[in-house]
C-alpha cells in the first residue's frame, strides 16, 4: 500500500471539523481508534504484534526471536495538535516495510514497528509516559496514580481500554530492541533539506508553579488590599519570556488553572505549568532559578505565596555518534541537527538502547498546532530514507 493511501486513512481519524486539529489523549476514543487502525494494518501484513502492560505495541517482521531493529513513533497528540507529530513516524514505518518487501529484502534480524502510548503526556501530564514506564524510569505505582483533567486515574483509563493495570511495569519489549530509529517531523525551522539526522535532544522539564492568594470581592476590595495570585503569575510569565530570550533558551506557560475561577472574584489560587528547555543542563537550571527568583520576589510584594514543583525533568540526550554517522553515510551526507522537542527516542537512548532519529522537513516550523505541515514529496523522501536505514541496519 502506498504512503499516500496509508496517510489519507490514518489522518482521517479524529480530525476536528472545526479546527482541523487532533485531540488524541492516551486511551481516549480517538487514540484507541488510531491504535486499532494500526493493528489492522499489521494484521493485513501478517506481522506478529506484541504488547506490554501499559499498551505499547511492536509489530514484528522477519526472525521470530532475538534483538532486532525497531522503528516507529506514537499515535497520540497534544490538545488540538497537528497531523504529523507522531503518526508520520508510524505511517512511514509501515510504508518503509512495504517498500522493502516489494524489493524482496529479507531482514537478517527481527524488524519491528512500534507504536508507543501517551508520548505527548497531553492527558495525564507526563511526557513519554509509555516509554518511561517501559524503561522503568517511572514506577507503575506512580504512573497508575496519575489523573487527567477530569479526575480519571490512569488505572481507570486502562481498565476502560480493556488493559489490566496489574500488568503495568518495566517492559519485556525493550529486551528485543537492539536498535531504535524514530522518524519524526522536524518541529522547527532548523532543517532545510528534505531529511536530516538528529544529534541530540535538549534537556527539558515541566514545572508546576502554584501561586496562593486570598479570594475576595472584585468590586469592593481595594486594589491595595488585595493578595492576588494572578498578578504574581502574570509577572512570572513575563519574566519567563525575558529570561528565556536572554539565555537563548525556551520557556512557556501554556496551561493555567484558576480558583475559584469567577469573573467577579479575586482568585485564591493560580496554578500554572512551565515548560522550560535549553541546549545544556546548566542553562536550563540557571533559567529555572532566574524565573523562580523573580516570581518569589514578586510574591513577597503581592502578599502571595509560591511553590514550584518539578513534574518531569529530562536530561540532555546525545545520540550515539557511531550510529548517527552511520545513518548520515547511508543517506549520502544528510544534515545533522539537534532538537528542542522531547521524544520516546530520548527515553530509549537513556535506557541504553542504541538510538537514532530521522527528521522530515517542516517548511513552516509550526508544530503542536493544526497548521503543522510537511510536503508530500518530503514525506516520501522520509520513507525512502527510513527504508534505506532499516535495510542497512537489519541486513
Amino acid at each position: 500500500m502506498s504512503f499516500e493511501t496509508l496517510w489519507a486513512d490514518e489522518s482521517a481519524i479524529g480530525r476536528s471539523p472545526d479546527t482541523g486539529g487532533y485531540t488524541r489523549g492516551g486511551w481516549s476514543p480517538t487514540e484507541r481508534e488510531a491504535t486499532h487502525w494500526f493493528l489492522d494494518q499489521c494484521a493485513a501484513r501478517g506481522l506478529s504484534v506484541e504488547s506490554d502492560g501499559i499498551g505499547n505495541l511492536i509489530a514484528w517482521w522477519g526472525a521470530s526471536d532475538g534483538p532486532g531493529v525497531v522503528t516507529g513513533s506514537h499515535l497520540d497528540s497534544v490538545i488540538d495538535g497537528g497531523a504529523f507529530d507522531g503518526p508520520l513516524g508510524v505511517v512511514s514505518a509501515l510504508a518503509a516495510v512495504d517498500q522493502l518487501r516489494a524489493e524482496g529484502f529479507e531482514p537478517g534480524v527481527p524488524l519491528g514497528i512500534g507504536a508507543f502510548v501517551e508520548e505527548e503526556g497531553s492527558r495525564f501530564g507526563m511526557p513519554c509516559l509509555g516509554s518511561r514506564v517501559a524503561a522503568g524510569v517511572l514506577s507503575a505505582e506512580k504512573a497508575l496514580q496519575l489523573t487527567d483533567r477530569g479526575g480519571v486515574r490512569l488505572s481507570e483509563a486502562l481498565e476502560g481500554a480493556g488493559i489490566d493495570p496489574a500488568g503495568v511495569g518495566p517492559s519485556p519489549l525493550l529486551e528485543r530492541m537492539g536498535t531504535f530509529v524514530e522518524l519524526h517531523v522536524e518541529q522547527g525551522r532548523g532543517l532545510t533539506a528534505p531529511v536530516g539526522v538528529a544529534s541530540s535532544i535538549w534537556p527539558h522539564g515541566r514545572f508546576r508553579f502554584t501561586f496562593g492568594g486570598e479570594a475576595n470581592h472584585a468590586g469592593t476590595t481595594l486594589m491595595e488590599d488585595r493578595h492576588d495570585p494572578m498578578l504574581t503569575y502574570a509577572m512570572t510569565a513575563l519574566a519567563a519570556n525575558k529570561q528565556a530570550r536572554l539565555a537563548g533558551a525556551r520557556a512557556t506557560f501554556g496551561r493555567i488553572s484558576v480558583e475559584p475561577n469567577g469573573t467577579n472574584a479575586v482568585p485564591s489560587q493560580v496554578t500554572a505549568w512551565l515548560d522550560a528547555r535549553a541546549a545544556d543542563t546548566a542553562t536550563l537550571e540557571s533559567l529555572l532559578a532566574a524565573i523562580t527568583k523573580q516570581a518569589t520576589e514578586r510574591a513577597e510584594r503581592d502578599g502571595t505565596t509560591l511553590e514550584v514543583t518539578p513534574e518531569s525533568v529530562s536530561p540532555i540526550v546525545d545520540f550515539p555518534a557511531g550510529l548517527r554517522d552511520r545513518l548520515v553515510s547511508v543517506l549520502d551526507g544528510a544534515p545533522v541537527l539537534p532538537t528542542g522537542a522531547g521524544h520516546d527516542a530520548g527515553v530509549f537512548s537513556d535506557a541504553g538502547i542504541p538510538t537514532a532519529m530521522l527528521f522530515v522537513r517542516n517548511p513552516t516550523g509550526i508544530s503542536h498546532s493544526p497548521a503543522e505541515y510537511a510536503e508530500m514529496d518530503d514525506c516520501l523522501a522520509g520513507v525512502d530514507a527510513l527504508a534505506a536505514v532499516l535495510k542497512d541496519l537489519a541486513k
